[in-house]
Parts: C-alpha cells; sequence; structure tokens
C-alpha cells in the first residue's frame, strides 16, 4: 500500500531532495495518525498476504494450470482497467476517509464470504474467480482513496519516508505472512487463512476512522466529467517525466506480475514440493523489498531516481530471469531474494516520482491512471506469459514446469534488457531537471548511468 501528497513547485521538488534523503524513518513514525495507520496496515497486509497464498495454491492444486492463475490475475485485478478512471474522479470530490472506510469493510465482508466458502466446500475455482473479481471491484475505489492517505498525515518533505515504510511494512507482511500461511495450511487449512485475513481488517479500519475527515480536493469546482478526465490525461501526455515514470510502471508491472502469479506452479511443477516452499519463497521476495527498502534511503542524496530506476528494472530483470532458469530451490530463493531488493528500489522510486510531480487539485485522476496501467498491466501480462509458456513447451515437449518457465523467463529477459536500455538512454525529467540545471545533460552510456558521476558534488 502505498500513498503521499502535495503539490510541489518544479523549484521545490528540486532543493527539498536533498534534505528529505536525510530524514530518519524513525521521524516519521512520531506523526501519531502515520503510525496507527501503519500498525493498521501492516496486520492487514499480513492477512491479505495469508489469503493470496491460499487462494493461488487452491487454483494450482485444482486445475494446474498456467492459464487459469491468469485469469485469476484478471479477475482480481482487471477491475482497475475499467472502474480506474471513475474511481480517480471519485476520490477527488468525496470525503477520501469515508470512502476508504467504506471499501474496507466491503472487502473485510469478501474475505468473510470465502472463509466460509471453503469452509463448505465451495471454494472451486468459478468461485474464487467470482469473489476475485468482487474484490477487485472494491479494490479499484479503495486504492485511489488509500493512495490519497498519507498526504494528509506527515509534512511534505517527509513523505518519500512515508513512502518507504508504506513499502516497507508491505514488503515485511510479505515475509511473515506467507510464512504463517504454509505453515497454517499445511496444518489446519486454508478456512483459517480467509478467516485470519477478515479479522485483520478491524485494526487499519480503527487507525483509518481515528482520522480527520478528508474534504473533497475539488470542492466547490464542476466540470464535466470528460473535462476532468482530459486534464489529467493531458497532463501525463505533456510532461515528460510523468510519462516515462508511467512506462517504467506498466513495464514493471506486466513484465514481473507474471512471475509471482505463476509461483505455485514452479513450487509444484519444477520443485515438486508442497505449500510450505511456497510460503518460503514469496517470504524470500518480501525479504529482498525489506533490505532494498532499509537500503534505498541510504543511497546518496545526489544519486537521482532517473538513474535508480531503470538500474532496478535491469537488476530485478537479471535476478528473476536466473530464477526461472533454476531447479534447485535454495539457488532459486536466492534469485528472489535479490529481486525483490530491487524490485522495491523500482516501485518506491517510480511511486514517488509521480506524487512529487503531480500537483494536489489533479492526484486521485493521475494516480487512478497509474493505477490502470499498474493493475491493467498485471493480468495482461499474466495471461500473455501463460499462453507463450504452453505453446513454447508444447513446441519442445515439455510439460506445465517447462511452460512457466519459459512463458515467465521470456518475460523476465526483457525486463532486463529494457532497464538496461533506458539505463543508457535516461529522462532527467523525472528528477523535474530542466534544460540549464546541473545534471540535465543527456550523455547516453551504461557506466554513466550507473556511477550518476554527472550528478555528484563537486
Amino acid at each position: 500500500m502505498q500513498h503521499l501528497h502535495v503539490d510541489p513547485s518544479a523549484s521545490q521538488v528540486g532543493m527539498d531532495r536533498d534534505d528529505v534523503s536525510r530524514l530518519p524513518w524513525r521521524g516519521v513514525m512520531r506523526h501519531v495518525g502515520f503510525r496507527r495507520v501503519w500498525l493498521g496496515a501492516m496486520g492487514s497486509s499480513i492477512g491479505t498476504w495469508m489469503e493470496g497464498v491460499g487462494v493461488q495454491w487452491l487454483m494450482a492444486e485444482q486445475t494446474s494450470s498456467t492459464l487459469m492463475l491468469g485469469a485469476l490475475a484478471v479477475a482480481q485485478l482487471g477491475p482497475m482497467l475499467i472502474l480506474g478512471l471513475p474511481a480517480g474522479l471519485l476520490v477527488d470530490w468525496v470525503d477520501r476517509r469515508k470512502m476508504l472506510m467504506i471499501t474496507q469493510v466491503a472487502m473485510m465482508a469478501i474475505a468473510a464470504l470465502l472463509a466460509v466458502a471453503h469452509a463448505f466446500g465451495w471454494a472451486t475455482p468459478p468461485v474464487l474467480l467470482g469473489l476475485g473479481l468482487v474484490n477487485g471491484v472494491a479494490m479499484a475505489f479503495n486504492t485511489p482513496a488509500w493512495q490519497t492517505l498519507s498526504p494528509r498525515l506527515v509534512p511534505r518533505e517527509e513523505l518519500p519516508q512515508a513512502i518507504a515504510l508504506m513499502g516497507m511494512q508491505f514488503n515485511l507482511a510479505r515475509v511473515a505472512g506467507p510464512a504463517l500461511a504454509g505453515v497454517l495450511m499445511a496444518r489446519w487449512g486454508a478456512t483459517l487463512l480467509f478467516s485470519l485475513n477478515a479479522l485483520s481488517f478491524v485494526g487499519v479500519l480503527w487507525a483509518v476512522g481515528s482520522t480527520a475527515p478528508a474534504p473533497p480536493a475539488r470542492a466547490g469546482v464542476a466540470h464535466a466529467p470528460w473535462r476532468e478526465v482530459g486534464e489529467a490525461l493531458r497532463f501525463v501526455r505533456d510532461h515528460v517525466g510523468v510519462r516515462r515514470v508511467m512506462l517504467g510502471l506498466l513495464l514493471l508491472s506486466m513484465l514481473a506480475a507474471p512471475l509471482q502469479r505463476m509461483l505455485p506452479l514452479f513450487v509444484s511443477e519444477v520443485y515438486h514440493a508442497e505449500e510450505a516452499t511456497y510460503g518460503v519463497m514469496l517470504s524470500a521476495i518480501g525479504g529482498g523489498a525489506v533490505l532494498g527498502g532499509l537500503t534505498l534511503g541510504r543511497l546518496p542524496s545526489w544519486y537521482p531516481r532517473h538513474h535508480i530506476i531503470p538500474l532496478a528494472l535491469a537488476m530485478s530483470g537479471t535476478a528473476m530471469t536466473l530464477y526461472c532458469a533454476a531447479t534447485d530451490p535454495g539457488w532459486a530463493a536466492a534469485c528472489l531474494l535479490v529481486s525483490g531488493f530491487f524490485w522495491i528500489w523500482a516501485f518506491s522510486s517510480l511511486m514517488t516520482s509521480v506524487q512529487l510531480l503531480t500537483p494536489d487539485a489533479m492526484r486521485g485522476r493521475v494516480l487512478a491512471l497509474f493505477n490502470m496501467a499498474m493493475f491493467g498491466a498485471m493480468p495482461v501480462g499474466s495471461v500473455l506469459s501463460a499462453v507463450l509458456g504452453d505453446r513454447l513447451a508444447a513446441a519442445l515437449g515439455g510439460g506445465p514446469g517447462l511452460a512457466v518457465q519459459l512463458g515467465v523467463g521470456v518475460f523476465t529477459l526483457i525486463l532486463m534488457l529494457v532497464g538496461a536500455v533506458l539505463l543508457v538512454w535516461r529522462t532527467p525529467e523525472i528528477d523535474d531537471l530542466k534544460p540549464g540545471d546541473r545534471g540535465y545533460a543527456r550523455r547516453p552510456g551504461l557506466w554513466a548511468g550507473i556511477t550518476a558521476a554527472g550528478h555528484r558534488p563537486v
């Protein structure tokens, strides 16, 4: 869960970045509202990861199909593609706290229904797809409301630290949730996982409910919806930095998502292991992301995001490609650890960039466009990867194990190559640099991209 705020001017973004990078993360926790939301979100994220392990494992166990896992991704994430813009418009027009409370209650109810369905033996693939679809609709409205929460909880100069901490809690949960889920599901079954997820919403509901009301950002402004959407689209189209950030997020989502979606099949068909190994693999990704979040805040303050992002894309793609080639679970877990490390570098830097570059008055709409790109690309990537893997495996006479290795491996290899290209030809506008600013000069080169020597203080 990520969230940010503010309406920075171009000069403010450039001036504040050095100061921001030196702020200790523990300083953000002094804000009571943020601290409560962070703790509540941690509990809810653990529950979410536990449920995700259960649902994906049940689908893989019942179907042994990459296409069905891709269909599950479409059901869970597809609604964001259709409802993302209406949700973004709505979040700019209503009390964001009320909207967030409503969507959290809806997702709590869906989690409870899933627990009941599994307890009575009704959790078949169609039921899993149906509940995933309904939950996806709730998520489409929850996500932009959640992303606009932190702006009210921390000062502008501490927003990058707040984003990093929210990413860290999500990835700490990615370590704890799957590890717990693997043990609990092996012993007591998936019903317990789904029940615990439903209960985990209590903490985040209390935390959000304790924050102040969030009046509409567009109060008193009455424009036709298509004009509101057009304004956001023109902003993304005309701002080079925002446009390139969206491209990076789109590529990261489409090319990296298949790995996690197909992870149950890697475990069952490639390693021939059980639920506990699946939990370990997910925990390895989360552990790497936690380490990545800790080190991201320690990078030199002069090292810019338009270097961090392509470097992280290339490195995470490399680690994921090596994972797809691995057949030993130990080596595979090590590759996932590295991929999680650089994935959080890329994702946090992308989200920080768009938040700092976007005016507050259109934040909901612009974030909705980004959510549509991100959540829409994930199921598309998963389905295309599944189709490609099945065809390549059939041509080579292989089974589901080879199909998942080839399908995911081709996508992660593309991610590695795209990251390298973007590292050679960089986009300084991502850091709101303009012609004449120090560090703006476009000097293509891989080594210059890695070292960012042009930005090093004299």
